[in-house]
C-alpha cells in the first residue's frame, strides 16, 4: 500500500472507531478497535500522514517516538499508596499517570477536541525494558495501569528490520491484534504530494525524470547511503532559502541532504542546468510578459486544429502576455527544437513550476478575498451597533483574540492562520486610510470601505489571467518546438497530476489542455500514454 492509500485508510478507520448510537455511546466495540501498525522505509511520510488524517477528520494527535522515552516515561513513577482490604491496610504499590496518558488529557482539555488519534513512531526500536510495555499497549491500549481514553484510536509505526539494526519483530500474539500496513515507496504519490508543497521546481522535474534516484537505501561495507522522500523535502526548503539569500548552491550542500554521492552529485549539475535554463529560456517572459514589449511574434501553429490558433494569434500580432519580439521568441524556440531530451524536459518542468507559482498565487488570493468579503459582511452588521467608523479597531481586536483562541485550542490549520492574518493586516491597512482621511462617521467609512475592498476583485482577475496566460502560453511554445510528441504529453500530465491546476481548469477552462487531452487519449490509450512515458524516461536515464 502506498502512503496516500495508508491515509485514506486511517480516515476511514476513525470514521468506523468514532461511530455513535443515538445515545452517544460508541457503536464500535473497543475490544474489536484493533491499532493500526504502519511499517515501511524511513522517510517516507508515516508521520505526516497521521497529521494530515487528524486535521481532515477534526480529531487531535498527540504523537511521540519511543525511542527517546523509558519505561518509566511510559507506565508513570511508582508510589507506595495504603488500601483496605476486608479490613484490613495494605500497603500497595501504584504508579502515577503515564506522561503518555497525560499528553492525551492534555490535548483534549487544551483543544476541546475528545476524540483523537494517539501516534507512537518507532514503536519496534525501544529498549529491551520498554519492549514488554510496548506490546501490552498495542495489545490492551494502556500503559501500566491507565487506559488511552475512549474516543482515542491508537496508531504507530516503524521500520522494517533491513532499515534499523535495532528493530524488534513483534510476535504471533501482538500482530493478531494490529491491522498491519505495510508501507512502500512510491514516487507517483509522492509527486502528487509534492505538487501541493510546493516542493521545487528542480525536484520535481529532477525525480520525475529519473525515478529510480527518488527512493532508495544501500547497505555497503563502506556505510549506508540513502536517499529518502524527507531528503528531497528537507532539500526543497534549504534551495528556496539560498536562492533567496542569493547564497551559492554546493554538491557539498545537496549531499548532507542526499546521503548517497552518486545521486547529490547527479542531482547537483541537474539543478545548477535547471536554473542556468530558467534565464536562458526567459521562462518567466514567455509565460508572464516580464521582457519588454517589442516588434512581433510569429503565429505559433502545429496544425487546422491546434487550440493554441484560436488565440487569435497571426503575423503582426505580438506574444500574448509575453511582449516578447519576434526575434527573442524564434531564438528561444530555435534553442528549444534543437536541444537534447534532457533539457526539453527540463523546459517542460520549468514551465509546470511557473505555473504552478501562479496558481498557488492565485488560490490564495481568491482564498483572501472570499474570507475577506466574509469578514466585512460580519462587521456590517457589528457596526449597525456602534456610532461610528472607529469601532474598526475594537472589531480588529476581536479578529486577533479569536484567532489566537483558535490556534491555542489547535482548531485552524496552519494556511487558514496566514489567511485570518493576512486579513486582519488588510483591515488595519484600511483603519489606517480612514484615519489619515478624517472619517468618523460610519456611513461615509463603510462607503470607504467598500471602495478599498472593490480592487480585490480586480487583482484577482488580473492574476487568473495570468495563470490562463501562462497555461496557453506553455501549450503553444511546446506545440511549436516540439509538437504532439513526448513532450506534450510530460505537459499533460504534470497539470494532470497537479490538484491546483485541475481544480483551476475545472473552474475555469483550458481549451488547450482540453483539445490536446482529447486528442492524444484519441491516438493513444491511458496504459498505452502510461507505458510511452515509461519506455521515454527509461531511455533517457540509459
Amino acid at each position: 500500500m502506498n502512503i496516500k492509500e495508508a491515509k485514506e485508510e486511517i480516515k476511514h478507520t476513525l470514521l468506523a472507531y468514532h461511530r455513535k448510537a443515538a445515545d452517544g455511546s460508541y457503536c464500535y466495540p473497543l475490544v474489536r478497535q484493533r491499532p493500526i501498525l504502519l511499517i515501511g522505509p524511513p522517510g517516507i511520510g508515516k508521520t505526516a500522514v497521521m497529521e494530515q488524517a487528524a486535521e481532515e477528520c477534526g480529531v487531535g494527535l498527540v504523537s511521540y517516538t519511543m525511542t527517546h522515552h523509558t519505561r518509566q516515561s511510559a507506565i508513570g513513577l511508582p508510589r507506595i499508596v495504603t488500601k483496605s482490604y476486608d479490613g484490613r491496610e495494605l500497603t500497595v504499590t501504584e504508579y502515577t499517570l503515564s506522561e503518555i496518558i497525560t499528553s492525551v488529557y492534555d490535548c483534549m482539555e487544551r483543544t476541546g477536541k475528545r476524540e483523537g488519534i494517539l501516534f507512537i513512531d518507532e514503536i519496534n526500536c525501544v529498549s529491551e525494558t520498554l519492549a514488554p510495555t510496548m506490546l501490552q499497549f498495542l495489545q490492551n491500549k494502556c500503559f501500566g495501569s491507565h487506559k488511552v481514553p475512549e474516543g482515542w484510536m491508537i496508531a504507530a509505526a516503524g521500520n522494517p528490520p533491513e532499515y534499523n539494526k535495532s528493530v524488534r519483530e513483534f510476535d504471533i500474539v501482538t500482530l493478531d491484534r494490529v491491522r498491519k500496513i505495510e508501507i512502500r515507496a512510491d514516487c507517483d504519490v509522492w509527486l502528487e504530494y509534492a505538487w501541493k508543497q510546493r516542493i521545487h521546481g528542480a525536484i520535481l522535474s529532477y525525480v520525475d525524470l529519473k525515478r529510480d534516484h527518488f527512493y532508495l537505501v544501500n547497505n555497503t561495507a563502506d556505510g549506508k547511503f540513502f536517499v529518502t522522500a524527507r531528503g528531497w523535502e528537507d532539500l526543497s526548503q534549504i534551495l528556496k532559502s539560498y536562492e533567496e539569500l542569493d547564497i551559492s548552491v554546493t554538491e557539498d550542500l545537496i549531499v548532507q541532504y542526499l546521503q548517497e554521492p552518486e545521486t547529490a552529485a547527479d542531482f547537483a549539475g541537474y539543478y545548477h542546468l535547471y536554473r542556468k535554463y530558467v534565464t536562458e529560456y526567459g521562462i518567466a517572459a514567455i509565460l508572464s510578459g516580464e521582457v519588454s514589449a517589442g516588434d512581433s511574434c510569429p503565429k505559433v501553429s502545429v496544425s487546422a486544429e491546434d487550440p493554441c490558433s484560436k488565440t487569435g494569434m497571426s503575423e503582426g500580432d505580438s506574444c500574448p502576455g509575453t511582449g516578447m519580439s519576434a526575434e527573442d521568441y524564434r531564438q528561444k524556440t530555435d534553442m528549444a527544437k534543437h536541444a537534447g531530451f534532457s533539457e526539453r524536459f527540463m523546459i517542460i518542468g520549468l514551465f509546470l513550476d511557473f505555473i504552478n507559482l501562479l496558481l498557488e498565487d492565485y488560490g490564495r488570493t481568491d482564498r483572501r478575498t472570499v474570507l475577506l468579503h466574509e469578514t466585512l459582511k460580519y462587521f456590517q452588521k457589528f457596526l449597525e451597533k456602534e456610532d461610528d467608523i472607529r469601532c474598526l479597531d475594537g472589531f480588529i481586536k476581536e479578529r486577533k483574540e479569536s484567532l489566537k483562541v483558535k490556534r491555542d485550542m489547535e482548531l485552524i490549520s496552519s494556511t487558514a492562520e496566514e489567511d485570518e492574518r493576512a486579513v486582519i493586516r488588510c483591515l488595519q491597512e484600511y483603519d489606517l486610510m480612514l484615519q489619515e482621511r478624517h472619517i468618523s462617521d460610519k456611513q461615509e467609512g463603510w462607503e470607504q470601505i467598500r471602495t478599498f475592498f472593490s480592487e480585490k476583485p480586480e487583482i484577482l482577475n488580473q492574476k487568473k489571467k495570468a495563470v490562463q496566460t501562462a497555461l496557453q502560453q506553455a501549450f503553444a511554445f511546446t506545440a511549436e518546438c516540439f509538437g504532439e510528441e513526448k513532450e506534450m504529453i510530460l505537459l499533460l500530465t504534470g497539470l494532470t497530476r497537479n490538484a491546483r491546476a485541475m481544480e483551476f481548469i475545472r473552474k475555469n477552462g483550458c481549451e488547450a489542455y482540453t483539445a490536446y487531452s482529447a486528442e492524444l487519449l484519441n491516438q493513444w490509450s491511458e496504459k498505452e500514454l502510461q507505458e510511452a512515458c515509461r519506455t521515454l524516461l527509461s531511455e533517457t536515464q540509459n
